[in-house]
This record gives C-alpha cells, structure tokens and sequence, in this order.
C-alpha cells in the first residue's frame, strides 16, 4: 500500500468513526491517532534507515577504491625491492 493510498483509507476511516456513537467513537479515535502516529514513525525509521544504507554502499565504494590502490602501491612497492636486491 503505497503513502497516498493509506493516508485516504485512514482519513476514510476517521470519517466513518466520526459517525458512531459517542461512547464507541472516543476509543477508536484514539486508535486512528496511535495509528497514525505510528505510521510516521515508521516513514521516519525507513527514511533514516535508507540514508543509512546509502552512506554505507558510498563508504563501501570508498574502501574498495582504497584497497585497489593498496594493492597498486604494494605490486608497486615489490617490483621497487625486486629490482633493488637484483641490482
């Protein structure tokens, strides 16, 4: 169920208690708040879990380009000694 999609089905459902009597109507109300309260917490919670993500695949890219070139200068570096003990 996608953002817009919820938010009319809650909204239809605070209409339809809105219509109940009055003794039913307040427990159901607050329902509908947790509810909704509920909901953007979790939008909050994937929101910082996709950035979250995001700055780990960018931190992943930045180790794997820090490894390729660790593993340049070390080749490096061998072939630099190689020729050092051969001469």
């Amino acid at each position: 169920m996608d953002e817009d999609t919820f938010q009319k089905k809650l909204a239809e459902l605070v209409r339809e208690i809105g219509n109940l009597p009055k003794e039913d109507r307040s427990k159901l109300e607050a329902l509908a708040r947790q509810t909704k309260q509920r909901h953007a917490k979790l939008k909050e919670t994937v929101s910082s879990l996709q950035e979250s993500l995001d700055y780990l695949r960018l931190s992943v890219k930045y180790l794997l380009f820090d490894l390729e070139a660790t593993r340049r200068e070390n080749g490096y570096l061998r072939k630099m000694l190689e020729e050092q003990s051969e001469g």
